[in-house]
């Protein structure tokens, strides 16, 4: 059996290891393009004659492109360099049917300077939504007073309060260009697909041309920047950033806008996705690929430490060591803050570990109560084990234990929720309750990990606790520490990453402090030196 669990790790370490040098190898042949090395079917670029270029921007609420007539224009950079960056802000007129929670497009053309660019054969030009729909984030509200900024609003622009719960138009207020400045020589029998698209050719003579790559960064496009639409919004500012690009760095942002778009297809809410853009965008690129190799390794200890948790619980026979009162507060806690980043709409990277590792306490609080459920007909009955009188003595230090916590853990709980109560606005009774329950466990969780210390102290020994899933664990922590300044999340939540290090530290201590006693029982109930009778009585 020990030689199957270790095979399986082992498979499991490889697969992640082959993965890893996949992704490497990839990254590496999107970031160094091979050029061409000469012959006929070399494409250069049109920049590289030094044209005088022309960039504008113009409006329009149709997404494809229509008559000249029919769009507005907003900016408009003559002698256009592509080598200098800038950053404009521009006052857009907001058509009546957009502000009617419609739409908007920008049409951008890269042409000829004097020459208006439906008549530049030469031209290149992208779109780029403008608006989005989204719901708009819940009013908070005092419970006790139900005081609200919303009910003002909402009279202002005469909405109906059902409105609140309808996606409307938001305003996107940036707009990022880059052109790919360098003068790359692309072979044309090995086109990268991904740059494939952004181009367009051209025939000058015998030598086939390719026209500045415009590309749009749409990484750029954060929720927390959304502005809602309303009727009385004629004109809403648009800042108009640009700035030169490299190939490699080209290629590796079209991937990513590719990935975003992947997981909002697969039904990643537009929150979720921008949680995603937040890790590329607000990260230079050395340390998103360090984040990379975090959170791949984050995976790995995720998946290793609920293996081996499982592993242990479900062989466990006994309780004797085992705090019954800690699996069942974190049970409790782990719900509590499943529920809280659910209520909170936190990224699914956060949101998915907390639910399976709620799913699991669950499992392990009907292991430890040792219930079972049995069935008259369609009535569900739970039955509990009995205990031995090495899990009574147990039990005595836990309740011991818990009975002064219980002195100073009920009286901060209660008031901290009523201070929140009369103090902090909420967007329901639900969020307040969520909240209250979740700020107890932030805070004073750490105080329901000090029954299975006393517990460890009282029996002196630490070879009743699940080590492998514990040191899993412990990575993953140490690596929390680190997506806690990468991805958004509340920021009790960030506090209790750092809090987690000092508990298991305090575990390491006691498991140097009390040596492992080969003649007590371990997790599985067997103690060390009963298996070799057991081996001699079985032979």
């Amino acid at each position: 059996m020990w030689r199957g669990r270790g095979s399986f790790t082992g498979l499991v370490v490889g697969v992640f290891a082959a993965y890893v040098a996949h992704t490497c190898w990839v990254l590496y042949g999107i970031v160094h393009t091979r050029p061409c090395a000469g012959g006929g079917g070399c494409i250069r670029p049109y920049l590289a004659r030094r044209p005088k270029l022309q960039l504008s921007v113009y409006t329009a609420t149709r997404s494809s492109l229509g008559a000249e007539n029919n769009v507005d224009l907003v900016l408009n950079v003559e002698d256009f360099d592509v080598d200098s960056k800038f950053e404009r802000t521009v006052n857009v007129s907001v058509p009546k049917k957009t502000r009617n929670n419609g739409t908007l497009y920008a049409y951008i053309f890269l042409h000829h300077a004097g020459v208006l660019p439906w008549h530049d054969g030469k031209q290149v030009h992208l779109v780029s939504p403008l608006t989005t729909y989204m719901v708009p984030k819940p009013e908070e509200v005092h419970l006790l007073t139900g005081e609200s900024a919303a009910q003002q609003q909402l009279e202002a622009e005469k909405k109906p309060p059902s409105a609140l719960d309808e996606p409307v138009s938001h305003w996107r207020p940036r707009l990022t260009l880059n052109v790919m400045v360098e003068d790359f020589v692309f072979d044309g029998a090995s086109l990268p697909a991904d740059v494939h698209r952004y181009m367009k050719m051209i025939q000058l003579g015998k030598t086939v041309h390719y026209l500045p790559i415009l590309f749009i960064d749409q990484l750029s496009n954060r929720v927390k920047d959304l502005m809602v639409i309303n009727r009385s919004s004629t004109e809403l500012p648009l800042t108009v950033a640009y700035d030169k690009i490299s190939l490699g760095r080209l290629r590796f942002w079209i991937h990513m806008q590719d990935a975003v778009y992947s997981l909002q297809q697969f039904g990643f809410s537009e929150k979720d996705a921008d949680e995603v853009k937040g890790i590329f965008v607000d990260t230079n690129l050395y340390f998103l690929a360090l984040t990379f190799f975090v959170a791949a390794f984050h995976l790995l200890f995720d998946f290793l430490a609920f293996k081996n948790d499982i592993s242990f619980w479900k062989k466990k026979k006994s309780m004797i060591g085992m705090s019954t009162k800690a699996v069942l507060w974190r049970c409790f806690s782990t719900v509590v803050i499943f529920l809280f980043l659910l209520d909170e709409q936190t990224s699914l990277l956060v949101l998915v570990p907390a639910g399976i590792g709620a799913a699991i306490e669950l499992w392990k609080v009907k292991k430890a109560l040792k219930m079972t459920v049995l069935w008259r007909g369609l009535i569900p009955r739970l039955q509990f084990g009995t205990y031995s009188e090495s899990e009574r003595k147990t039990e005595e230090y836990d309740t011991q234990a818990m009975k002064y916590l219980s002195y100073l853990l009920y009286p901060l709980c209660i008031g901290g929720a009523a201070y929140s109560l009369l103090n902090v606005k909420y967007k329901s009774w639900y969020s307040w309750l969520i909240n209250s329950f979740v700020n107890g466990v932030y805070a004073f969780g750490f105080l329901f990990m000090l029954p299975q210390l006393f517990v460890n102290y009282k029996m002196k020994s630490v070879a009743h606790l699940p080590w492998k899933a514990f040191t899993y664990k412990a990575f993953n922590t140490f690596i929390d520490d680190v997506f806690a300044f990468i991805i958004t999340m509340p920021t009790s939540h960030r506090l209790a990453c750092f809090r987690d290090d000092v508990v298991f530290l305090v575990y390491l201590y006691q498991r140097w402090l009390y040596p492992v006693d080969k003649s007590r029982v371990n997790e599985f109930g067997e103690s060390y030196e009963e298996k070799p009778s057991r081996k001699a009585h079985a032979e």
